[in-house]
């Protein structure tokens, strides 16, 4: 399998260095608009600064998109009419319109499409997923991601922020996980968001956070701030709450929230039930950043070899974003969204 690989940020070196080691799979062109250093695996492999060049010349049978979210769809859509499968970094796009039109191509011309959502290769998350469902809804789903960033880390937020506020790069992810645990669908989103620096663009903002209700009853709350400023006193709050009890990540005293490993990382999960004794499962031995991105690699190589039916993978991907544009349109208009009546 022919693989190419655009966009070489933090995410697109990850998922090169997945598929260099795929077996059966062979990257033939990596693309990225300038050049970067690169890790000696992915020396020596043919380097392109224009996408549709690459695709053009190589006809890989896949397609990594890994750059800013922007360009997504538009790459995405190029790649699959061009007759290759594709995996795209979420979120998928940057509009509900857009993200649909990905889905519709990719059922138009056959081609396989996965959307990068890590959280759902990861056992930790799986098992936090399973034990919710297991206590049953309705649910109150208490989650956040805040980034004291500084440096390069800040420099890579204030590029995203060109195009998406952290609510919408980070949210999906969440949300995702939300709509898998109460398996309803949300109906209304209420966003607040505040601009905290004078380094982004007047009309974003690297402070938010949005309430979204469901149809089952369940309610949720997701936060998200990037930059040097924000704190880091319960930055990583995934907690899950029924009627029967909770089940909640637990981060370690020593966890940062600038490390890209501690996003995905859980340390333990603590199940509480009503009326029995807390208990905690630990963790150990799961999977570093780079093994999910692996994970991530392997199942898109399954789902092509196998045939996997992916109507679901991509309705839930259009519906965790519909959320959080949902949520970015409330911060900027103040007003609440409806999305079903």
């Amino acid at each position: 399998m022919k693989v190419l690989v655009a966009g070489l940020g933090n995410m697109g070196r990850s998922h090169a260095l997945a598929w260099a080691k795929q077996e059966g799979a062979e990257i033939v062109a990596l693309v990225n608009r300038s050049e970067v250093p690169l890790p000696a695996e992915l020396q020596g492999i043919k380097r392109y600064s224009d996408y549709a060049q690459a695709l053009a010349e190589t006809k890989p049978d896949l397609v990594v998109v890994a750059t800013y979210s922007d360009s997504h769809a538009e790459y995405a859509i190029a790649a699959m009419r061009a007759g290759a499968h594709v995996f795209v970094e979420k979120p998928l796009a940057t509009t509900v319109e857009d993200a649909e039109r990905v889905v519709a191509v990719s059922r138009e011309t056959g081609r396989k499409l996965v959307v990068g959502y890590i959280l759902r290769h990861h056992p930790s998350w799986q098992r936090l997923i399973s034990e919710a469902r297991g206590l049953g809804g309705p649910y109150v789903f208490r989650l956040n991601l805040n980034q004291q960033s500084s440096g390069p880390t800040w420099e890579v937020h204030k590029a995203l922020m060109q195009t998406m506020s952290p609510i919408v790069d980070c949210g999906v992810h969440y949300v995702d996980v939300m709509c898998q645990i109460t398996d309803a669908a949300p109906v209304e989103v209420r966003g607040m968001g505040l601009r905290l620096s004078q380094e982004i663009a007047p009309d974003m903002y690297n402070y938010g956070h949005f309430q979204v209700l469901f149809e089952d009853g369940s309610v949720g709350w997701y936060e998200a701030g990037w930059g040097p400023m924000m704190s880091d006193t319960a930055f990583f709050v995934k907690d899950v709450v029924s009627p029967n009890g909770a089940v909640s990540i637990r981060m370690p005293d020593d966890a940062r929230s600038d490390d890209i490993d501690t996003h995905t990382q859980t340390a333990k999960i603590r199940l509480h039930k009503v009326g029995q004794p807390d208990q905690d499962l630990s963790m150990q031995g799961e999977p570093d950043h780079q093994a999910l991105c692996d994970a991530e690699a392997a199942f898109m190589a399954l789902v092509i070899a196998e045939d996997h039916d992916l109507t679901r993978h991509g309705a839930d991907a259009v519906a965790s974003l519909a959320v959080c544009l949902a949520a970015d349109q409330s911060i900027r208009t103040g007003q609440p969204v409806r999305l079903k009546d």
